[in-house]
């Protein structure tokens, strides 16, 4: 196991590219078990433990893949020959339920373990389960796995009670090959929902409404193998601009899409940062100045994604005034807060709420990381405090981020991954 080295008070300057969207490619590794007598090809895939696991995932389902120098990842489902989603490979992956809705849809038969992933809450299936039994499926629990049947899956009108991600992918692959309409009501709206319903229409679906809270899908015969761009990640994107914001630094984040930023954006220019953005870029300029406190509170797309919380958490330890972050999405997301105390950071939990009183400087000491995104808080809270800071339980952040520590040395950061 590795762990982080960080020397803190050092100004980030420069220019960074993020990588591929995670939670954009894993869906559609996913779904390119449903392509017919021809292979897809993904691009823009980013190096992380998720992707390898959802690889190994799929060789192990006899999907013959192949990577390339560019990581661009070819995959070929015509040789699958089990359906079958075992534990051993899905234990850290809450988004391996995520092959469910395409096998069953394209093979009428799926197995899959009930997913693991970062422990930051509940995420419950059954909004998946029952939206598949409505469509025709015969779901059966037992000893850990999900077993799922069916001849057809028949479109019908589904509703969700809740915004689910996973679930209106899960779904939204499962109808493409159903047979007649599909509508999801209460939709997510997130770009890589979108992503996803692009990618799939591209492949021959027939796809509206991504994007709003009600989408439409006519079920088609069958789906081609195509080649298809991953949109960049709008998390990592957001990461490196607290990262500037933090250490009073100016660096400009390339090869991003800067309208998916949007309420990040507004929050940072709320503390204090000049920004300034093209279609394709943002860059910020603290001028050296502290961040002043801002609110937060998470919702469902387009509101503050809860996967920036903790990173505009470290931000306000040391800013100037006193602000509440208000999580609404996963109800265990502050367990980066004892970590950061160990820093000096002034925090107090109320139910669902963080207040923080901003501190001038935090103190480098030893951490642990909790899951993905506590990772990138604490290496943020690092950058910003004095004399070193350690975290260990860093396999974390390699679910998420791509090759993290060697960006932010090129932006100036004193950073290095040891081994413990």
């Amino acid at each position: 196991m590795d762990k982080l080295i960080i020397k803190g008070r050092v100004v980030l300057n420069g220019e960074v590219s993020v990588s591929g969207a995670k939670n954009a490619v894993l869906p559609m590794l996913c779904a390119s078990v449903m392509a017919s007598n021809s292979s897809v090809t993904l691009k823009n895939i980013p190096h992380l433990h998720d992707v390898t696991t959802t690889v190994r995932l799929l060789r192990q389902m006899g999907v013959s893949v192949t990577l390339d120098d560019n990581m661009d990842i070819q995959l070929d489902p015509s040789t699958i020959d089990n359906f079958y989603a075992p534990y051993n490979l899905v234990k850290t992956m809450r988004s391996s339920i995520l092959v469910l809705g395409p096998l069953l849809s394209k093979f009428g038969s799926a197995k899959v373990s009930l997913p693991g992933g970062c422990a930051i809450g509940t995420r419950p299936v059954e909004m998946h389960l029952d939206a598949l039994s409505q469509m025709g499926a015969s779901i059966n629990i037992d000893n850990g796995y999900i077993s799922a049947s069916s001849k057809k899956l028949i479109g019908t009108d589904i509703r969700f009670p809740k915004i689910t991600v996973t679930g209106t992918e899960n779904i939204l692959m499962a109808s493409t090959l159903a047979e007649g309409k599909t509508i999801i009501s209460n939709a997510a709206r997130e770009p890589e929902v979108v992503d996803l319903a692009n990618f799939l229409n591209k492949m021959g679906a027939s796809i509206t409404g991504q994007g709003t809270d009600v989408i439409e899908i006519n079920g088609v015969e069958e789906l081609r193998g195509v080649s298809y761009t991953a949109l960049p990640d709008r998390i990592e994107t957001g990461t490196f601009l607290v990262a500037a914001a933090i250490t009073g630094g100016h660096v400009t984040v390339k090869n991003t899409i800067s309208a998916h930023v949007n309420t990040i954006i507004e929050k940072l220019r709320d503390s204090g940062a000049h920004v300034t953005t093209t279609e394709t870029s943002v860059t910020l300029d603290m001028k050296g100045k502290r961040p002043v406190s801002v609110d937060i509170e998470t919702g469902a797309y387009p509101l503050f994604p809860t996967d920036m919380q903790a990173q505009l958490t470290a931000l306000n330890t040391v800013a100037k005034g006193i602000s509440i972050i208000k999580e609404n999405i996963f109800e265990n997301r502050f367990m980066h807060v004892q970590e950061m105390t160990r820093m000096g950071a002034d925090i107090r939990l109320e139910q669902n709420c963080a207040i923080i009183s901003g501190k001038e400087e935090l103190v480098g000491a030893s951490v642990m990381a909790t899951d993905l995104r506590a990772s990138a808080s604490l290496i943020l809270a690092g950058l910003a405090a004095t004399g070193t800071t350690e975290i260990e339980r860093i396999y974390h952040i390699d679910r998420g981020y791509d090759c993290i520590e060697e960006k932010l040395r090129q932006l100036g950061a004193d950073i290095h991954r040891v081994p413990m």
